[in-house]
């Protein structure tokens, strides 16, 4: 039992983080590799070098300028071409090194399908959000968009972290809001 709830506590922490990486790719990766470092969460053993000082100050710089490029007009919406296919890449890899006690198969799988997936269309409704301010405020709202994004980033990666059964309700949550909203420009589309 105790085996089983730990397993699935690693599942919902790398979902989690894997939704996070929807918002900010390298904000979840430094959260993760600070509670390694700190002892909070462990990795499987493969993915032990994301806890070194290395790590945490590669991935520090990387987290600060992905979080700048955010605030740059039109480099925002270029940022955000390469950043889904990476968000889903990221999202797949943050559950692969938290998953616990699966069979490489099962973990893989989950990992491409819950953590990738998961990333991917967190990062592809917050790309279509970009393009949306961009198009009715000619960009002027973009920083709003970015600081929104930066701060979902930290709190849903902080909530990953300490309450990982609360962050794979706000997942679902998230996720069934970008499908809502998705389905809601779907009907609209159709009518014209």
């Amino acid at each position: 039992m105790l085996e089983t709830t730990e397993t699935l506590i690693s599942i919902f922490l790398g979902v989690g983080l894997a939704a996070s990486v929807g918002f900010r790719i390298f904000v979840p990766l430094f959260a993760l590799s600070l509670a390694s470092y700190f002892g909070i969460i462990p990795l499987n053993e493969s993915w032990e070098w994301v806890g070194s000082i290395t790590a945490i100050c590669t991935l520090g710089i990387a987290t600060i300028l992905e979080v700048l490029a955010y605030y740059i007009p039109v480099f925002d919406n270029l940022l955000d071409t390469i950043a889904v296919p990476l968000a889903a890449i990221a999202g797949t890899a943050v559950v692969v090194s938290t998953a616990a006690n699966l069979d490489p198969i099962v973990t893989w799988s989950l990992a491409i399908i819950a953590g990738g997936g998961t990333a991917a269309a967190i990062k592809g409704s917050a790309a279509t959000t970009r393009v949306a301010s961009t198009t009715t405020t000619a960009g002027l709202a973009n920083p709003i968009v970015a600081t929104v994004e930066t701060g979902g980033a930290t709190a849903l990666s902080a909530v990953a972290i300490f309450l990982p059964i609360l962050a794979i309700v706000l997942v679902v949550g998230i996720l069934i809001s970008v499908f809502l909203i998705f389905k809601k420009i779907r009907s609209k589309f159709k009518k014209k």
